[in-house]
Protein backbone atom coordinates (compact mmCIF):
# COMPACT_ATOMS: atom_id res chain seq x y z
CA UNK A 1 0.00 0.00 0.00
CA UNK A 2 1.35 3.04 -1.07
CA UNK A 3 1.54 6.26 1.65
CA UNK A 4 1.70 9.62 0.83
CA UNK A 5 2.44 12.78 2.91
CA UNK A 6 1.94 16.05 1.73
CA UNK A 7 3.50 19.16 4.03
CA UNK A 8 2.64 16.97 7.37
CA UNK A 9 2.96 18.77 10.44
CA UNK A 10 2.14 17.66 13.87
CA UNK A 11 2.28 19.84 17.13
CA UNK A 12 1.85 19.53 20.85
CA UNK A 13 0.64 23.13 22.11
CA UNK A 14 2.36 25.06 20.77
CA UNK A 15 5.82 23.24 20.07
CA UNK A 16 6.07 21.84 16.85
CA UNK A 17 7.46 18.20 16.86
CA UNK A 18 7.24 17.71 13.26
CA UNK A 19 6.79 20.34 10.14
CA UNK A 20 6.65 20.37 6.35
CA UNK A 21 7.11 16.21 5.88
CA UNK A 22 6.33 15.83 2.41
CA UNK A 23 7.48 11.74 1.22
CA UNK A 24 6.01 8.95 0.01
CA UNK A 25 6.66 5.62 1.17
CA UNK A 26 6.12 3.09 -2.00
CA UNK A 27 4.03 -0.22 -2.01
CA UNK A 28 6.37 -2.99 -1.07
CA UNK A 29 9.43 -1.07 0.05
CA UNK A 30 11.53 -1.01 3.25
CA UNK A 31 12.41 2.20 5.12
CA UNK A 32 14.09 3.84 8.05
CA UNK A 33 12.90 6.49 10.22
CA UNK A 34 16.19 8.00 12.04
CA UNK A 35 17.33 10.76 14.40
CA UNK A 36 18.00 11.58 18.02
CA UNK A 37 16.00 10.44 20.23
CA UNK A 38 13.33 12.91 21.22
CA UNK A 39 13.65 13.81 17.24
CA UNK A 40 10.22 12.97 17.00
CA UNK A 41 10.26 9.35 14.90
CA UNK A 42 7.46 7.53 16.90
CA UNK A 43 5.62 10.70 16.34
CA UNK A 44 6.12 10.00 12.58
CA UNK A 45 5.74 6.79 13.10
CA UNK A 46 2.38 7.23 14.65
CA UNK A 47 1.00 9.71 12.47
CA UNK A 48 1.43 7.20 9.10
CA UNK A 49 -0.16 4.52 11.40
CA UNK A 50 -3.43 6.74 11.61
CA UNK A 51 -2.98 6.40 15.39
CA UNK A 52 -2.58 10.67 15.52
CA UNK A 53 -3.55 12.54 13.10
CA UNK A 54 -1.34 15.64 11.87
CA UNK A 55 -1.50 18.91 13.06
CA UNK A 56 -1.43 20.07 9.08
CA UNK A 57 -1.30 18.72 6.19
CA UNK A 58 -2.43 15.46 4.50
CA UNK A 59 -1.77 11.81 4.10
CA UNK A 60 -3.21 9.15 2.06
CA UNK A 61 -3.51 5.63 2.50
CA UNK A 62 -3.68 4.59 -0.91
CA UNK A 63 -7.39 4.64 -1.73
CA UNK A 64 -8.47 3.89 2.29
CA UNK A 65 -10.02 6.47 4.57
CA UNK A 66 -8.73 6.68 7.86
CA UNK A 67 -11.45 4.58 9.50
CA UNK A 68 -10.02 1.84 7.23
CA UNK A 69 -6.46 1.80 7.79
CA UNK A 70 -6.37 -0.21 11.13
CA UNK A 71 -7.52 -3.57 9.18
CA UNK A 72 -3.89 -2.86 6.73
CA UNK A 73 -1.07 -1.77 9.04
CA UNK A 74 0.74 -4.18 11.78
CA UNK A 75 2.28 -2.20 14.50
CA UNK A 76 5.31 -3.21 17.06
CA UNK A 77 6.08 -0.54 19.34
CA UNK A 78 7.21 -0.24 23.83
CA UNK A 79 4.63 1.76 24.33
CA UNK A 80 2.02 -0.72 22.98
CA UNK A 81 0.20 -2.51 25.97
CA UNK A 82 -0.67 -6.26 25.79
CA UNK A 83 -3.30 -7.47 28.06
CA UNK A 84 -1.33 -9.32 30.82
CA UNK A 85 -3.96 -10.95 32.53
CA UNK A 86 -4.75 -13.20 29.82
CA UNK A 87 -1.91 -16.26 28.72
CA UNK A 88 -0.03 -16.23 26.02
CA UNK A 89 -2.37 -18.66 23.93
CA UNK A 90 -5.57 -16.16 24.99
CA UNK A 91 -3.51 -13.49 23.64
CA UNK A 92 -2.84 -14.69 20.21
CA UNK A 93 -5.92 -16.27 19.45
CA UNK A 94 -7.71 -12.93 20.82
CA UNK A 95 -5.46 -10.67 18.16
CA UNK A 96 -6.59 -13.02 15.39
CA UNK A 97 -10.18 -12.07 16.00
CA UNK A 98 -9.95 -8.68 14.44
CA UNK A 99 -6.54 -9.17 12.64
CA UNK A 100 -6.29 -12.20 11.12
CA UNK A 101 -2.75 -13.95 10.90
CA UNK A 102 -0.85 -14.94 7.53
CA UNK A 103 -1.90 -17.73 5.99
CA UNK A 104 -0.59 -20.76 7.47
CA UNK A 105 0.02 -19.15 11.01
CA UNK A 106 -1.64 -20.02 13.91
CA UNK A 107 -1.31 -19.14 17.47
CA UNK A 108 1.12 -22.55 18.28
CA UNK A 109 3.47 -21.78 15.00
CA UNK A 110 3.73 -18.41 16.58
CA UNK A 111 4.79 -19.54 19.87
CA UNK A 112 7.17 -21.88 18.44
CA UNK A 113 8.84 -19.53 15.50
CA UNK A 114 9.63 -17.05 18.23
CA UNK A 115 10.60 -19.23 21.71
CA UNK A 116 7.82 -19.15 23.66
CA UNK A 117 6.16 -22.78 23.58
CA UNK A 118 6.93 -23.52 27.00
CA UNK A 119 5.15 -20.08 27.97
CA UNK A 120 2.21 -20.50 25.75
CA UNK A 121 -0.28 -21.32 28.87
CA UNK A 122 1.49 -18.53 31.43
CA UNK A 123 -0.12 -15.03 31.96
CA UNK A 124 1.93 -12.36 30.28
CA UNK A 125 1.87 -10.56 33.00
CA UNK A 126 4.81 -13.13 34.38
CA UNK A 127 6.85 -12.73 31.22
CA UNK A 128 10.48 -10.96 31.63
CA UNK A 129 10.47 -7.81 29.39
CA UNK A 130 11.82 -9.50 26.48
CA UNK A 131 9.05 -11.62 26.17
CA UNK A 132 6.95 -9.24 26.41
CA UNK A 133 8.65 -8.00 23.60
CA UNK A 134 8.50 -10.94 21.51
CA UNK A 135 5.35 -11.20 21.69
CA UNK A 136 4.72 -7.12 20.50
CA UNK A 137 6.91 -8.44 17.14
CA UNK A 138 5.01 -11.31 17.01
CA UNK A 139 1.38 -9.59 17.03
CA UNK A 140 2.57 -7.15 14.24
CA UNK A 141 4.98 -9.08 12.20
CA UNK A 142 2.43 -12.58 11.61
CA UNK A 143 -0.92 -10.31 11.05
CA UNK A 144 -1.59 -10.83 7.41
CA UNK A 145 -0.99 -7.14 6.16
CA UNK A 146 0.62 -5.58 3.86
CA UNK A 147 1.60 -2.44 5.81
CA UNK A 148 4.73 -3.64 9.07
CA UNK A 149 5.69 -0.78 11.39
CA UNK A 150 8.41 -1.41 13.21
CA UNK A 151 9.08 1.11 16.64
CA UNK A 152 12.72 0.00 18.09
CA UNK A 153 11.91 -3.17 17.25
CA UNK A 154 14.50 -4.99 19.21
CA UNK A 155 13.57 -3.19 22.75
CA UNK A 156 14.83 -5.71 25.73
CA UNK A 157 16.43 -7.63 23.37
CA UNK A 158 19.68 -9.59 23.89
CA UNK A 159 21.77 -10.85 20.57
CA UNK A 160 19.64 -13.50 20.41
CA UNK A 161 16.73 -11.83 20.36
CA UNK A 162 18.32 -9.38 17.75
CA UNK A 163 18.75 -12.81 15.49
CA UNK A 164 15.41 -14.01 16.03
CA UNK A 165 13.88 -10.24 14.64
CA UNK A 166 15.98 -10.39 11.66
CA UNK A 167 14.97 -14.73 11.14
CA UNK A 168 11.07 -13.33 11.38
CA UNK A 169 11.83 -10.09 8.89
CA UNK A 170 13.63 -12.21 6.31
CA UNK A 171 10.92 -14.88 6.40
CA UNK A 172 7.97 -12.87 6.62
CA UNK A 173 8.48 -9.38 5.67
CA UNK A 174 8.90 -10.08 2.12
CA UNK A 175 6.19 -8.05 -0.03
CA UNK A 176 5.59 -5.79 2.25
CA UNK A 177 5.94 -2.04 3.09
CA UNK A 178 8.60 -1.60 6.57
CA UNK A 179 8.81 1.11 8.11
CA UNK A 180 11.36 0.72 11.05
CA UNK A 181 11.79 3.77 13.52
CA UNK A 182 15.25 3.45 15.45
CA UNK A 183 18.61 5.07 15.87
CA UNK A 184 20.24 1.36 15.67
CA UNK A 185 21.34 0.18 12.48
CA UNK A 186 21.10 -3.42 13.63
CA UNK A 187 17.04 -2.84 13.32
CA UNK A 188 17.36 -1.31 9.54
CA UNK A 189 20.06 -2.17 7.95
CA UNK A 190 18.17 -4.24 5.78
CA UNK A 191 16.02 -1.06 4.87
CA UNK A 192 16.61 0.30 1.23
CA UNK A 193 15.38 3.60 1.95
CA UNK A 194 16.78 6.17 5.22
CA UNK A 195 14.14 8.97 6.35
CA UNK A 196 16.36 11.43 8.66
CA UNK A 197 13.54 13.04 10.75
CA UNK A 198 15.23 16.32 11.65
CA UNK A 199 14.87 17.24 7.84
CA UNK A 200 10.90 17.98 9.02
CA UNK A 201 12.07 19.45 12.67
CA UNK A 202 9.34 21.71 13.63
CA UNK A 203 10.07 25.14 13.04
Amino acid sequence: MRISLSDIGKRYNRDWILRHCTYTFESGSTYAITGPNGSGKSTLLQVVAGILMPSEGVIAWGSLGPDRVFECIALSAPYMEVIEEMTLAEFLTFHAGFKPWQPGVDPSFITRQVGLEASRDKQIRYFSSGMKQRVKLAQAIFSDTPVLLLDEPCTNFDEEGYALYRRLIDAHGKGRTIIVSSNDPKEYDFCAQVLRVGDFAGK
